[in-house]
């Protein structure tokens, strides 16, 4: 097939196009920076109309990744680049007789801050979600499947915590915390959390492709399916990259009060810097929040295919290979930069 990839610089969409590659389709990417993958290359704005349905033309798919993921920033800019960017998505695959839309989304879109125990995927809910960015996906994946019909199929991919190496959000914040003795356990680290290995997630984004038609208009939350407590999984991802595990505890009640004050400056003074804690991520880190993998596996027709045991080895020995100087980036060989009228 012709499949379009947008946000193919960030970890997930750059493992999700190699795959797309590996097994012979024709794959585009669209992003604004170089993603050093061997396809053609759309260099732009996923917010302007007219660069996403230059991308989009004569594709048989899209993948949609790209976004704002951050828990900083006005709501201006996460409406423009999940919002608008996925309207654009949209009306380019509409314009452009795409298919099959395979919308790449996020368990927070519909999670109110409760525990999440064997859950499914419930609606996204953009007033009870948490932040901007959980809000503006709630948004853009509520209009992602109102577009759901005979013409185009549309599919919403949920991937929970996606980590692997070269990780830039997740796994390298946590250990550069923990580098510079600023990674306590918040409460008592006993709380039930999914995540998702790189190559899991991008394989059921695969996967989600080729289902999408007689798999279409819901959401599939992806995970490994292998829920760890809040600490093994920050004492692990330390491990691997050769970091001290966390260091104290801080009282859920004291984690929360700090969070508070600390959205509270930062909104009043629109600070960018990434804050040291926050109450979102005081919930995330006290909070189970594990789901039910059954529907997503027998929709896709897919299961994972590292364990967490062996994402963590591949970890270690991506920091290893890093240590020693080894070149650890995607090659640039055989890149095609397409135009773009701007």
């Amino acid at each position: 097939m012709k499949v379009l990839v947008t946000g193919a610089s960030g970890m997930l969409g750059r493992v999700a196009a190699r795959r797309l590659l590996a097994r012979g389709d024709e794959v585009t990417v669209l992003q604004r920076r170089p993603a050093g993958l061997p396809c053609a290359e759309v260099l732009g704005d996923v917010a302007e109309p007219s660069v996403v349905a230059r991308a989009a033309e004569g594709q048989d798919a899209v993948v949609h990744l790209a976004a704002k993921v951050d828990v900083t920033g006005r709501w201006a800019e996460y409406a423009r680049a999940n919002i608008q960017g996925t309207r654009n998505v949209v009306a380019a695959c509409a314009a452009g007789g795409v298919a099959r839309l395979v919308h790449v989304s996020s368990p927070s879109v519909s999670h109110a801050g409760s525990p999440l125990v064997a859950a499914g995927a419930d609606p996204a809910d953009p007033a009870r979600a948490r932040g901007h960015y959980s809000r503006s996906k709630a948004v853009a994946e509520q209009e992602a499947l109102a577009a759901d019909s005979a013409g185009l199929a549309v599919l919403a991919v949920r991937p929970h915590l996606v980590w692997g190496p070269g990780d830039e959000q997740l796994v390298a914040r946590i250990v550069g915390r923990a580098r510079r003795g600023r990674l306590p356990l918040i409460g008592s680290g006993a709380a039930l959390i999914d995540t998702t290995y790189v190559d899991n997630a991008a394989a059921a984004l695969v996967a989600a492709v080729d289902a999408c038609g007689p798999v279409h208009g819901e959401a599939l939350v992806v995970s490994n399916g292998e829920p760890r407590t809040v600490a093994e999984i920050l004492r692990r991802l330390c491990a691997a990259a050769g970091a001290p595990g966390p260091r104290g505890r801080v009282p859920t009640p004291a984690a929360w009060l700090a969070g508070a004050v600390v959205d509270g400056v930062w909104a009043a003074t629109g600070r960018r810097a990434t804050p040291p804690l926050t109450r979102f991520l005081t919930e995330q880190l006290t909070t189970a929040h594990w789901f039910d993998q059954r529907r997503t596996r027998a929709a896709l027709g897919w299961r994972p295919e590292v364990g967490l045991d062996e994402g963590f080895a591949r970890l270690a020995a991506w920091y290893a290979g890093a240590a020693e100087g080894t070149d650890q980036g995607a090659g640039t060989v055989g890149v095609r930069q397409v135009p773009v009228s701007r």
